[in-house]
């Protein structure tokens, strides 16, 4: 019997470790950063198909986003899917694109792919909201042979 109450207490042990490093693992994906695998031509020839780029989640509500910023952000379109987008644009800005102009309201953005022939953005879409944005793309982790920082 004085096993079988080690044994519970090991296993009591264990679960109470991995709920503290599961909710650890959440807070530091949810607020600190995390990784993104980007699919897709749109950001070519910056960000390749099936890079992996470390997301930061902090400067943006620190710093702002800025102009030229490359950023992580919910889909418009479908809002459980990632898209990786530069910002070319910010609130108060007029966009000027097929003779049109567009006024980019206030807590909105205008995201764009480097890839202008494959990409959908904001010129099929509009401004987008910055509270869609998860992140900024600090640097390409992966493959290795192209590890680069984006400042």
């Amino acid at each position: 019997m004085g096993n079988f109450k080690q044994y519970i207490f090991l296993f009591g042990r264990i679960i109470k470790v991995a709920v503290q490093c599961g909710c650890i693992g959440h807070c530091a994906f949810e607020y600190v950063g995390n990784l993104v695998l980007c699919t897709g031509r749109s950001m070519e020839p910056t960000l390749h198909h099936n890079d992996v780029v470390f997301s930061d989640h902090i400067s943006p509500k620190i710093r702002g986003i800025r102009y030229g910023d490359i950023v992580v952000a919910n889909s418009v379109t479908d809002p459980k899917l990632f898209v990786c987008k530069r910002v070319t644009a910010l609130e108060g800005d007029v966009v000027v694109y097929y003779n049109r102009y567009v006024f980019v309201p206030t807590g909105h953005v205008w995201l764009k792919g480097d890839n202008k022939d494959n990409s959908s953005d904001s010129r099929d879409f509009g401004p987008v909201p910055l509270a869609l944005i998860r992140g900024r793309i600090v640097c390409r982790v992966w493959p290795l042979s192209t590890f680069c920082m984006f400042w």
